[in-house]
């Protein structure tokens, strides 16, 4: 039997338990946290009025995803999974929210059931397309994500066996997405035209669309793989443990790109050390600064001298710069404005140097490490690695981030959200999808 009849089974085949639950009202917790801020305008984003006026949610599930997808990645704050190598949220929970708001009864179980199958299929697509899909410049949110999320859908919509076979080949024939696009406003736009793809997908295989339900998955594996795909890691082992368990979904304490934060650690504990030596944090006796990795490591963030703020979330320089200059990495020196001439003159001076005698990053994405190394005008240095487990690893308070943006809006209607966003019934669901679709 071919992968997509085996895959339309095994989608419904288990049912996640209240573990696996709580995981998922963390992602949706997150999820909002990184939506509202541009949904509120709090923080600009150019892109939005385009997507609006072109993509109208009016009358439109798609589109209303697109919009969702869109928003809750412009800041590039939202989760990580590192099966999937991408955001898997974004796409999934747009594609849900949106679908939830067209059927109208939706439990809170059934749709964070949903959620947790889209992460299981993000996670299980990522290890199935293997090692140089990523490498090969595509963005994995972007084309794994228009499958799992459209999984996820036909979960929610408990559609037949043999109409989810025809959304996930429908899925995966419109999948697509390339990192080049790193650096600008289309990279979000790839989260929002995954999740509408995802919808349309998934409906108009409801509305008896036929197309080929066996062989596609193979061949987007085969296609997409470049020799080194594992189909068999569709499958196997399912749900046990599920993949919004172990390894979990990361969330992010930073607004760039995650291939940055272990080096923004790294330089947040040469900032310290500095400060209890006695020495101030100005940059004046800093003369070079160089920063080394796996060979690879530096796919994502690849902007080595940023124009503006977006760029400089894939900047592995300007972040380093900023976490010594200022000891943290805040979204208002990641905006569309032009760069910060301090922050840009320090990371004028860091070097990238891989570091041959580690594994190619593309072998294990989860060895990483950034090792940040500072010469200063005396004739010392300091040095410190961070790894990527360790990163990963922190506890990020969720909840505390929802609450920070929401700071613009009345205490007791933050707080109301916040708790909405826990998902404790349907009625939470439902307002939360009123807020997001005005």
């Amino acid at each position: 039997m071919s992968l997509t009849p085996l895959l339309a089974h095994t989608i419904f085949s288990l049912h996640p338990g209240e573990p696996e639950r709580s995981n998922a009202r963390d992602g949706v917790t997150d999820y909002f946290a990184c939506l509202f801020p541009v949904l509120h305008g709090s923080v600009i984003d150019s892109g939005l009025d385009a997507i609006f006026r072109v993509y109208p949610a009016e009358h439109s599930v798609e589109n209303l995803a697109l919009q969702l997808g869109y928003m809750s990645h412009s800041l590039d704050f939202d989760d990580y999974h590192v099966n999937f190598r991408g955001h898997p949220t974004t796409v999934v929970l747009s594609t849900l929210l949106a679908l939830s708001k067209e059927r109208g009864t939706v439990s809170a179980e059934g749709f964070l059931d949903a959620y947790i199958v889209g992460v299981e299929l993000a996670g299980r697509l990522g290890k199935a397309i293997g090692t140089r899909h990523y490498s090969a410049g595509f963005h994995s949110t972007a084309t794994l994500g228009t499958i799992a999320a459209a999984g996820a859908a036909c979960r929610l919509m408990a559609l037949s066996q043999a109409d989810t076979q025809v959304a996930l080949g429908l899925a995966a024939t419109q999948a697509s997405g390339l990192r080049s696009q790193f650096g600008s406003a289309a990279k979000p736009l790839h989260a929002g035209l995954a999740a509408r793809s995802a919808v349309n997908s998934a409906l108009l295989a409801q509305a008896g669309f036929r197309a080929q339900s066996n062989g596609v998955l193979e061949s987007f594996l085969q296609a997409l793989g470049f020799g080194v795909e594992q189909p068999q890691a569709l499958l196997s082992g399912w749900g046990q443990p599920w993949r919004i368990v172990e390894p979990g979904l990361e969330f992010k304490r930073y607004p760039t790109c995650g291939g940055t934060h272990s080096a923004a650690e790294a330089a947040f504990v040469l900032r310290e050390q500095r400060l209890a030596a006695g020495q101030d944090a100005s940059p004046d006796d800093i003369e070079r600064i160089e920063v080394s990795f796996p060979p690879g490591a530096d796919t994502a963030p690849n902007i080595i001298a940023p124009k503006n703020g977006v760029e400089a979330r894939f900047s592995l320089e300007y972040v380093i710069a900023d976490a010594l200059i200022n000891g943290s990495v805040a979204l208002e020196n990641y905006s569309e404005a032009p760069v910060k001439s301090a922050i840009a003159a320090l990371a004028a001076r860091v070097t990238r140097q891989p570091d041959l005698t580690a594994p190619a990053d593309e072998l294990d994405p989860d060895r990483r490490f950034h090792r940040v190394t500072l010469w200063l005008r005396d004739g010392s240095t300091l040095s410190h690695c961070v790894t990527r487990r360790t990163t990963a690893a922190a506890y990020t308070d969720v909840q505390a981030k929802l609450q920070r943006s929401l700071a613009a809006l009345p205490a007791s209607q933050a707080q109301s959200i916040i708790n909405d966003a826990r998902l404790p019934d349907a009625a939470a669901l439902h307002r939360l999808i009123f807020l997001i679709s005005q």
